[in-house]
């Protein structure tokens, strides 16, 4: 990671294409060892490694992402490069909070016993953990991206994503019609509305704030939003943001009676169901994992 923070420094854009042959240069790798390929990706090894280093850096602010592909060195990465360290590896990313925002089994928390590939606890982890905890960290990793373009987009798109998903989930049924955003601006905090089952017998309305990281959804916000469930008479509704939700705002849901009921849906839960409903993400590997078949086995 280091080696690759220090490319970097010149403060221009790169791309992977571009900084894994220079590190591989770096590393004295023969022409044998660029091109050994893991046995489980297939991809290169010093690709795959590359490409790993770069995440964790962008996980932990010390690079940015320009444009789609390319990246550059962070204002961070700059102060971490100008403390001249002789390392950098996990333990020293955990000092940056945004390292430790997204744990690896998908959650945000600033737990710094996050389970990593790299820790000492690897020693004493069998295959099956190994694998369950590989998983986790591209899946945290993979939250993070999608975080990230949702916050790029507009707020139209941020709102049809809300609707699409909800109806990837099962709500409004496959007809037509029973899903919709509603395309007016101070439409009373009211962005969206979806059947909850395929014949319309009641209705879900739906808000949906793109907001960036740090720009949380208040009690103001809340207090809108439950106003506008009011008047329209709805039972149902759910706050979706890209961000997070205050305490207040929360407390403001807490303290609802029977009616409206409301759902609240932050970043993480949502790029998590984004995933889990195949939205936005394609799958990228499948693995088989065997084990003896003990029934053929038997003799008569």
């Amino acid at each position: 990671m280091l080696p690759l923070l220090k490319l970097l420094a010149d403060k221009q854009e790169h791309s992977m294409r571009d900084v894994t042959p220079t590190l591989s240069n770096q590393f004295h790798l023969t022409e044998d060892e660029k091109l050994e390929a893991s046995a489980v990706s297939g991809q290169p090894v010093m690709y795959n490694r590359s490409a790993w280093a770069k995440t964790y850096l962008k996980r932990a602010g010390l690079i940015e992402q320009t444009r789609r592909g390319f990246f550059k060195i962070s204002a961070e990465g700059e102060k971490v490069l100008k403390s001249n360290p002789s390392a950098i590896n996990i333990k020293f990313l955990k000092q940056f909070p945004e390292y430790n925002a997204i744990n690896d089994n998908g959650t945000q928390s600033s737990d710094e016993a996050t389970a990593h590939p790299e820790t000492p606890a690897i020693k004493l982890s069998t295959p099956d953990e190994l694998i369950e905890s590989g998983v986790k960290s591209i899946r945290a990793d993979l939250i993070l991206e999608l975080l990230q373009l949702i916050r790029e987009g507009s707020p139209e798109f941020f709102e049809r994503l809300v609707v699409n998903l909800l109806v990837k989930m099962g709500y409004g049924g496959p007809q037509k019609g029973n899903a919709w955003v509603t395309g007016r601006s101070g439409d009373g905090g009211i962005d969206g509305v979806i059947y909850e089952d395929k014949l319309g017998l009641d209705v879900i309305y739906i808000q949906a704030k793109r907001w960036k990281d740090g720009n949380v959804v208040g009690s103001q916000d809340m207090d809108q939003f439950v106003g506008a469930l009011s008047r329209k008479k709805a039972k149902k509704g759910i706050f979706v943001t890209a961000s997070e939700f205050t305490k207040p705002a929360k407390e403001v849901v807490s303290q609802l009676g029977h009616e409206p009921r409301v759902v609240l849906i932050d970043g993480v839960k949502l790029a998590n169901l984004m995933i889990d409903y195949d939205l936005g993400v394609s799958l990228k590997e499948k693995y088989e994992i065997k084990k003896i078949d003990s029934d053929y086995f038997l003799e008569e």
